[in-house]
């Protein structure tokens, strides 16, 4: 006689012959479909074509798509550093840049002022020419930028600024960044919610702007702001004025560093002010805050050249001689759904070249990585941070050109042969292609549709 098997012990057996192993995660190129081979292209066109066929591209990884559907609120903030950056002075600053994604060794490069660092965090590329690289396209097939990306998935969108809205042809440049709402500064109506102040407030511009978009999700606001504008002394600052009784108990730093920092409590305010609200609306899980500075804070020392910075380096703590040290600062990468997760720090270099693919990664967008001189900080692309005067910063160490020294970080470690001259020329490769991307309005050429 058979013995039939105990019920519990067949449906277990039934369960484990019917198991589906989970298939291996297969991560992809970030590219698209691009005609990079046109017989027809010539001159720089043609070059860039190349340029961009012969790069490698970087791949997807286990966060991308991690921010997909959520909003993004981007700011450019007026001379912020990361010396702001205190759990006393900034709690909701410090929050956000520790409970985020927490990049420590971030470099701003500076050269063309506030519009030159707006260029870098909105298009990705080095301001090739100058103050003047903004202006450049004002009538340019403005593809790839956030705006562009995002309002092609159907958000609502809008950029904003407290300050003039003509200044710098904002009126001109900021309506051509893809935001479907377009742009409004003091002038075009940001004036009605203003106090008539200098500089005016972050925070009023918040409080009258948030109302815009709160209930329009999915959206993408982009934010230049103007309270931690210079200069930096009593009575002629309307925010030093209003934050000073917060910061003069900071008996390390001279009165006009505590200047700074008060004028840079605005921003603050503001910071806990939006979370505020955004957590009242029940979206806070739902929305990516992304923030770092146009520059460093320049005004501190009245635009002095190199090795005259003392108020610089009191606040930096360091004699300041060479330009990343003095363009270090702090990228915010920040959603309320990131505190619920393991930390994920980078300690890499990187720089705002790498804020528009890293954002394009995490938004899941369809982007092509080879049309970024920077990287998406989360794949394994190697780290490379370099600035207008070709000076450059990868894992292996710091190059300053102007002395052709190389410094290892670390001294024991073995460089690959010839690894120098081989980073210096992709450094002059990747400033001669943002070059030709802004001289010739190559995304039109790639992307504008036929008519």
């Amino acid at each position: 006689n058979t013995t039939s098997a105990p019920a519990d012990t067949e449906a277990t057996e039934a369960t484990e012959a019917t198991e589906v192993t989970e298939p291996p995660v297969v991560y992809v190129p970030h590219v698209l479909d691009l005609n990079l081979s046109d017989p027809e292209a010539w001159g720089t066109i043609a070059e860039l074509n190349a340029y961009v066929a012969a790069q490698t591209p970087s791949m997807t990884n286990e966060y991308t798509g991690l921010f997909e559907g959520k909003n993004l609120i981007l700011i450019t903030a007026e001379a912020f550093c990361a010396e702001v950056i205190r759990p006393d002075l900034t709690p909701t600053l410090y929050r956000m840049a520790t409970k985020g994604i927490h990049f420590t060794d971030f470099y701003q490069p500076s050269g063309a002022g506030t519009t030159g660092g707006e260029y870098q965090i909105i298009f990705g590329m080095l301001p090739t020419e100058g103050g003047m690289s903004f202006k450049c396209t004002e009538d340019d097939y403005n593809y790839m930028t956030m705006g562009s990306q995002l309002d092609r998935l159907g958000y609502w969108g809008k950029a904003y600024h407290n300050g003039n809205y003509t200044f710098y042809d904002r009126h001109l440049t900021h309506n051509n960044l893809g935001y479907s709402e377009g742009f409004m500064a003091y002038g075009n109506g940001m004036e009605e919610f203003l106090t008539n102040q200098y500089p005016t407030s972050d925070l009023e511009m918040f409080i009258n702007t948030i109302p815009d978009y709160i209930d329009k999700q999915p959206f993408n606001a982009y934010y230049m702001t103007i309270s931690g504008h210079s200069n930096y002394y009593r009575f002629c600052h309307a925010q030093v004025e209003q934050h000073l009784h917060r910061t003069e108990h900071l008996e390390e730093y001279s009165e006009r560093i505590q200047c700074y920092l008060a004028a840079q409590l605005e921003l603050e305010d503001t910071m806990t002010y939006l979370l505020e609200q955004l957590e009242a609306a029940g979206i806070l899980n739902d929305t990516v805050i992304c923030l770092t500075g146009d520059h460093f804070p320049y005004g501190l020392d009245d635009d002095s050249p190199m090795g005259t910075l003392p108020y610089l380096n009191e606040l930096y703590g360091y004699e300041i001689s060479n330009a990343l040290d003095q363009d270090h600062n702090a990228l915010i990468l920040w959603s309320g759904c990131l505190e619920e997760m393991d930390p994920i720090v980078i300690d890499s270099p990187t720089s705002t070249l790498d804020i528009l693919p890293t954002l394009s990664n995490l938004f899941g967008t369809e982007y092509d990585s080879r049309l970024f001189p920077g990287r998406d900080v989360l794949s394994d692309t190697a780290a490379l941070v370099f600035n207008m005067g070709y000076d450059w910063k990868t894992d292996y160490g710091t190059y300053y050109a102007g002395t052709g020294r190389f410094v290892p970080a670390d001294p024991e470690q073995i460089l690959p042969e010839g690894y120098v001259d081989a980073v210096c020329a992709i450094v002059r490769n990747k400033i001669r292609y943002c070059e030709g991307v802004l001289y010739t309005d190559y995304f039109r050429y790639l992307f504008e549709p036929e008519a």
